[in-house]
């Protein structure tokens, strides 16, 4: 597998934070906006039970490059369409 093509997916239940490896550029707005959430030096490095839905959906449209995306679940967890 290629590591520039990973997609990753961290939920808090409420919403679905998704990761493109292959488009982030390394701009650092979801860490300086939300740092509970987006910690790089970690694994897993999104932690979504560390802020609210409303501050994560804030952070993520922040991103300049679309790496970072979010979905909303419905009452079971699973994604709402």
């Amino acid at each position: 597998m290629d590591k520039k093509n990973i997609i990753k997916e961290y939920t808090n239940g409420e919403v679905t934070i998704v990761w493109q490896a292959a488009k982030c550029i390394h701009s650092a707005n979801c860490v300086k906006n939300n740092p509970d959430v987006f910690q790089p030096k970690t694994r897993p490095w999104i932690k979504p039970d560390a802020s609210s839905t409303e501050k994560i959906i804030s952070t993520i449209n922040t991103c300049p490059s679309g790496a970072l995306t979010y979905y909303m679940n419905d009452a079971d967890g699973k994604r709402a369409d």
